[in-house]
């Protein structure tokens, strides 16, 4: 049985390293997110947030400024439930 996010201190540290983005904008945005609220995320969470990591910066300001909504494999309910939490940080 693995390990869950929060239980491990190596994975919440990766995911806040994974978090530093090129984009200024996104940096802020997920640093001030993870601050708030890292020590609270669930695992559903936790994957929705690495799918959104995995995209372009370009592609990510866009979700996170609400300027186009998620497609293709981030087009998911726990995507869509972060993406506000995401964007009221």
């Amino acid at each position: 049985m693995s390990q869950s996010h929060q239980s491990d201190s190596a994975r919440r540290a990766r995911l806040r390293w994974r978090s530093r983005r090129g984009l200024l904008e996104n940096d802020l945005i997920l640093t001030r997110f993870l601050d708030a609220h890292e020590t609270e995320l669930t695992d559903q969470e936790v994957d929705a947030l690495t799918r959104l990591l995995e995209l372009s910066d370009n592609d990510l300001m866009g979700l996170l400024l609400a300027q186009k909504e998620p497609q293709a494999e981030v087009d998911l309910p726990q995507v869509h439930e972060l993406l506000v939490r995401l964007r009221a940080a």
